[in-house]
């Protein structure tokens, strides 16, 4: 005889939970991502303190901008181009400089400074690849600070050109000889293109580099990632007569891909000029370095993965 079952057909007791669904594999990244702009707040904090600063240096000036546009008016136009647009060229600079120096002391400091406050055997506890927290850092100097770089610059001149217009428009002079000199969607468009190219894979070789550094030193980082260049700098001088690892450095630095014709036989500084794009992507010195900046941050993601805490 057969004993009856207890258990009634379509019960929720037999009801199992189903298995949760796997993480997407870009989860990880994302959130890798997250930490480090929750413990580097220098990240947005730097750039936009220095857009307030010169945004209020800007506003003073614009007591002086009805005569500066009259004087203008006896100048050639290339001439009056110029000194329309070099507020704004000196506001991307400056915003510019700034998050170049917070990736600097980022990418020195990241992986550093995890083995020295030994918040390292917490994060390695985590179910994340070293991979992953390595690519995470880099994305930040190559990827989250040229976007943010280019989101506060092209508030910072919209509302400059705002400012401007207010002021010309409220006195005789008129804000159309302001709009007449530029254009300031073509000078954002710029801009893009001069963070992305130039901060984003131009530079990599050198946040690389760093991040590599700050995986393996022990202390004085800063002075780890220096001294070596400066070492192979004499090293080539004192034995061959010579200083091509210097002029590449300077050109790297300068954004002026080696062999590239542009005007006066390098790229132009300043941020608000066209890069032309067939020749910077077809320049050896681009994809040279970004084959260096692969090595450095397989050698970082190595030795992150064996380094011990400080």
């Amino acid at each position: 005889m057969n004993t009856p079952s207890n258990a009634m057909p379509g019960s929720t007791l037999d009801a199992r939970p189903s298995a949760p669904a796997l993480d997407s594999p870009t989860r990880p990244l994302y959130w890798s991502i997250r930490r480090e702009l929750w413990e580097y707040r220098s990240i947005y904090i730097a750039p936009l303190a220095a857009a307030a600063v010169f945004l209020f240096g800007f506003s003073i000036s614009m007591f002086r901008l009805p005569q500066r546009m009259r004087d203008l008016s006896v100048l050639d136009p290339m001439r009056q181009q110029e000194l329309v647009r070099q507020p704004y060229t000196y506001a991307a600079l400056l915003i510019m400089g700034t998050t170049f120096i917070v990736a600097f002391f980022y990418c020195l400091d990241t992986l550093h400074g995890e083995r020295r406050d030994r918040s390292i055997l917490f994060w390695k506890s985590l179910p994340v690849s070293d991979l992953t927290t390595v690519l995470s850092k880099a994305s930040v100097p190559l990827v989250i600070l040229p976007l943010l770089t280019f989101a506060i610059t092209a508030v910072t001149h919209w509302i400059m050109w705002l400012l401007s217009t207010m002021v010309l428009g409220a006195s005789s002079v008129g804000a159309e000889a302001l709009w007449s000199r530029f254009s300031l969607t073509q000078m954002t468009v710029t801009i893009l293109s001069h963070l992305l190219l130039i901060h984003g894979l131009w530079y990599a070789p050198f946040y690389c580099w760093l991040l590599l550094v700050s995986a393996w030193a022990r202390r004085m980082a800063f002075l780890w990632a220096v001294i070596p260049v400066l070492v192979l700098n004499a090293l080539e001088k004192v034995a061959l007569n010579t200083s091509h690892f210097a002029s590449i450095l300077v050109r790297r630095v300068g954004g002026a891909p080696e062999g590239a014709a542009f005007s006066s036989g390098h790229m132009s500084m300043d941020p608000l000029a066209m890069i032309p794009l067939g020749e910077f992507l077809s320049s050896p010195g681009l994809w040279i370095g970004l084959i260096f900046a692969a090595v450095f941050l397989a050698g970082a993601v190595r030795l992150r993965r064996y380094r011990e805490p400080i």
